[in-house]
């Protein structure tokens, strides 16, 4: 899954009543962003038209569930979204009040594209996505520092107890899945299922299995 973060003041974000309702554009057509992508105005259609499962209203992407959006469509801008945070949900209370205040940075989709044309020079243009959920998120809309750091980090790693380290403090998994990831990837490193090469090797082809490679590449 990737992300694509977008800032309160891009996603024009207003709220409605005081029942911690809120709406605005959680993705942006047109454009080169800070990715190097550009969002086709029709790549959202076959996601919205053809959905099984509800689009989960997350914190920070790997975070908890923290309501419910009511309603996703599309304008001639982009991708609007209004949601509903969970009342006497304390997550979701404090991230009501943040967001009022200003004190975090916007909406960010998680999704996996599903058509992309190759543009050259690192940009691509989406032109088919599949929308997995919608984060209120409070890192900064241009991720390309961070994810950098967590890159040489990882470089940097030693052992896995590094690794784990790495997971729940760049990353931000809890200490229970760092751990049990950390534990899954020994467990196979030690057995039949894995490569007998180099260990960098073997954990990069486990996180890509497991869909969380592109933690360390979303740049």
């Amino acid at each position: 899954m990737e992300t694509k973060q977008l800032n309160l003041q891009a996603a024009e974000l207003k709220f409605v009543g005081e029942e911690m309702v809120f709406s605005g554009y959680a993705s942006v057509f047109g454009g080169v962003d800070a990715y190097g992508d550009t969002i086709d105005p029709k790549a959202y259609d076959q996601t919205l038209e053809a959905r099984t499962r509800p689009v989960r209203l997350r914190w920070n992407h790997f975070g908890e569930i923290i309501g419910k959006w009511l309603d996703i469509t599309v304008d001639g801008k982009g991708l609007v979204a209004t949601g509903q945070l969970t009342p006497g949900h304390s997550k979701a209370v404090d991230v009501y009040a943040s967001l009022k205040h200003g004190a975090i940075d916007g909406l960010s989709i998680g999704y996996i594209p599903r058509l992309v044309e190759e543009l050259g020079s690192g940009k691509r243009l989406l032109k088919q996505i599949d929308l997995i959920e919608i984060s209120v998120v409070e890192e900064p809309a241009d991720l390309g520092a961070k994810i950098e750091s967590v890159k040489s980090a990882l470089d940097a790693c030693q052992s896995l107890k590094e690794i784990e380290s790495l997971l729940r403090d760049a990353a931000r998994f809890s200490k229970a899945d760092a751990t049990a990831l950390v534990s899954r990837i020994k467990r196979l490193a030690l057995g039949d299922q894995v490569v007998k090469n180099d260990p960098e090797e073997r954990l990069l082809q486990f996180l890509q299995e497991q869909n969380l490679k592109s933690i360390f590449e979303r740049v």
